[in-house]
């Protein structure tokens, strides 16, 4: 015997459906999935029937012993109760255990939800959920900027709809790791779209207000070509709109571009799939802009390129500088296109 695991989308589609178990382990660093989920949990009794038969506790705040009880009780003129046990990360393994000996014979009129937000559950009672057929796991694992592509890829598909490459490398760039950003615009693009349209970069600027010529992403692929007079067109889109573009966006997606360059030079094999694979790329649209830095920045220039980043961030913060960010900006801007190359190497 042994408890099934599930990734979110599943998880959600059995709750929708009412297909339930009766325990539910729900934690990890992804806070994101976690809450949604308990909304779900907390959704699933009519509100007439949640005043008796749907307890919400906090495991700092209780006495954990106190748990199997409330589990055992009778359900009130319904066929099930559910129990929440929130913030279960906070309490020690050891005092968590005492739920073990409940998860091996549990109530059949209940659904017990245990919750870790932010982290991983351990011990006696989590060991016994693993073991039991009754059982679902889910883990929420944080969701990296590398991976984020992918991420938004499948989760558009999973909802009936495509999106174009440039249109999903300007969403990824947008919302960054903030899936409840995320889950909202993407959201937004589905009910409008509907199910098996396309999602373009012209739909993002329509329907999200990301502009598809000026943003991060278009700055980035400018500087890879080193196309200078579309670099400062768009540093000046910026400072004429500060909050359609914040600073510490772009600065972010130019300093991993240019990171991410340097480690191509360090790569001993050079050929592209391993290129490709050492950044974690899927198509070669996506690795052309790399291959564009390639060709117009030497390792020198980039390790030059990475400390004016470096400095552009400290100076923006008012740390051995007081001139205006969008200044800093435009200068940063010309450091990068002129940068030299002709460090000493110190590696």
């Amino acid at each position: 015997m042994a408890a099934k695991t599930l990734a979110f989308e599943p998880l959600r589609t059995l709750i929708k459906q009412r297909s339930f178990s009766g325990i539910y382990v729900l934690h990890g660093a992804e806070g994101y999935f976690i809450d949604e989920l308990v909304r779900d949990f907390e959704n699933i009794l009519p509100e007439e029937e949640k005043e008796f038969n749907q307890t919400v506790l906090y495991a700092p705040r209780i006495d954990l012993a106190k748990v199997p009880e409330i589990c055992r009780r009778i359900p009130m003129m319904s066929d099930f109760q559910v129990v929440i046990l929130k913030e279960a990360q906070a309490v020690r393994a050891d005092a968590l255990a005492v739920l073990a000996k409940y998860v091996e014979n549990p109530s059949p009129s209940t659904i017990l939800v245990v919750t870790g937000r932010g982290d991983l559950l351990k011990g006696q009672f989590l060991s016994a959920a693993k073991k039991s057929d009754n059982a679902v796991i889910f883990e929420a694992k944080k969701v990296y900027d590398r991976d984020l592509p992918p991420f938004i890829q499948q989760h558009i598909n999973s909802r009936g709809l495509n999106i174009e490459p440039k249109a999903l490398a300007l969403l990824s760039e947008y919302v960054g790791a903030d899936l409840s950003r995320l889950y909202n615009e993407t959201g937004k693009l589905i009910s409008i779209l509907g199910p098996g349209a396309m999602i373009t970069p012209e739909a993002i600027e329509r329907h999200i207000g990301y502009s598809r010529s000026f943003n991060a992403y278009e700055l980035v692929d400018a500087l890879a070509s080193k196309d200078a007079e579309r670099v400062f067109r768009i540093a000046d889109y910026f400072r004429a709109n500060p909050k359609a573009v914040p600073l510490v966006l772009a600065t972010s997606s130019l300093y991993g571009y240019f990171s991410d360059l340097l480690t191509l030079y360090f790569l001993k094999d050079k050929s592209t799939s391993a290129r490709m694979a050492a950044l974690g790329l899927r198509n070669q649209m996506q690795y052309k802009r790399f291959a564009n830095g390639l060709a117009k920045y030497n390792a020198y220039q980039v390790i030059e390129i990475i400390r004016a980043i470096r400095a552009f961030d400290r100076h923006s913060k008012g740390i051995g500088s007081r001139r205006p960010e969008h200044d800093l900006f435009r200068e940063l801007m010309y450091r990068i296109l002129t940068a030299p190359g002709n460090l000493f190497p110190t590696f």
